[in-house]
C-alpha cells in the first residue's frame, strides 16, 4: 500500500511546488498583511482540491476526456474568473502604499481559492492519470480513501505554510515598500495565466473541429 502512496505523493509535490496562480494568490494576501484572509484562500484551494481528488477517483477525467467541450467550458469559466481577479489586482495598483487595502476579504479569498481551483477541470486530469497510473487494478477502499486524503493534505500543508511565511512581517514591510508595482505585477501575472487557461480551451476545440 505504501508504495503507491509514496508515488502520488511524489507526482502531487512536484506540481506543487511550481510557481502558478495559488501562489501569486496567496503570497498577495499575506504579504498584504491579511494571514486570516491567506488562509481563507488556502481554506478554498484545498476544499477544491478534495473535490476534484474525489471526482477524479470517480472518474470524471474519463468523463472530461469523452466529453472535451465540457472541459473547454469549464476551461473558458476558470480564465475569465482568473481575469476578473487579475483587474481587481491592476486597480489595486493605483492606490497608494498609505492607503493600501485587502484586495479581498475573507469571504471573496475563499471563493478565489475555491473557484479558481474548481474551474480548472486540468486539476482533474492531473489527479485521474496519477490515480491510474499508481493505484492498482481495483484498489481497495481504503488505499483509494487515503490516496484522496494525502493529496489534500499535501495542498494543505504547502499553501498553509505559503501563507504563513509570506506574512512574515519583513515580508510585510517590503511588501507595502512595493505595494503598487507588486500589485501590476500580480495582476499581470494573473491575467497571463487566465489568457492562457483561455486560449488552451480554444485551441484544443479548434484542433478538434478542423
Amino acid at each position: 500500500m505504501l508504495t503507491p502512496l509514496f508515488a502520488i505523493a511524489v507526482l502531487h509535490w512536484a506540481v506543487l511546488v511550481i510557481p502558478g496562480f495559488n501562489f501569486i494568490l496567496i503570497g498577495q494576501l499575506a504579504a498584504g498583511g491579511n494571514r486570516v484572509t491567506a488562509m481563507a484562500a488556502v481554506a478554498g484551494m484545498t476544499t477544491a482540491t478534495l473535490a476534484w481528488a474525489a471526482l477524479a477517483v470517480a472518474g470524471v477525467g474519463i468523463v472530461f476526456t469523452a466529453h472535451p467541450a465540457i472541459r473547454h467550458v469549464a476551461q473558458i469559466a476558470g480564465g475569465l474568473y482568473l481575469l476578473h481577479i487579475a483587474c481587481k489586482l491592476w486597480r489595486s495598483g493605483r492606490q497608494s502604499t498609505a492607503k493600501a487595502a485587502p484586495v479581498l476579504g475573507a469571504t471573496a479569498a475563499f471563493r478565489a481559492g475555491f473557484m479558481t481551483s474548481a474551474l480548472n477541470p486540468k486539476i482533474a486530469l492531473f489527479y485521474g492519470s496519477v490515480f491510474a497510473t499508481t493505484l492498482p487494478p481495483n484498489p481497495a477502499m481504503l488505499l483509494v480513501a487515503l490516496s484522496v486524503l494525502l493529496v489534500f493534505c499535501n495542498s494543505l500543508v504547502w499553501h498553509s505554510s505559503l501563507a504563513l511565511l509570506l506574512s512574515r512581517p519583513a515580508i510585510q514591510s517590503a511588501y507595502l515598500r512595493h505595494y503598487q508595482a507588486l500589485n501590476r505585477v500580480s495582476g499581470v501575472l494573473v491575467g497571463a495565466y487566465g489568457t492562457r487557461l483561455i486560449a488552451s480551451a480554444i485551441s484544443e476545440y479548434r484542433s478538434r473541429g478542423a
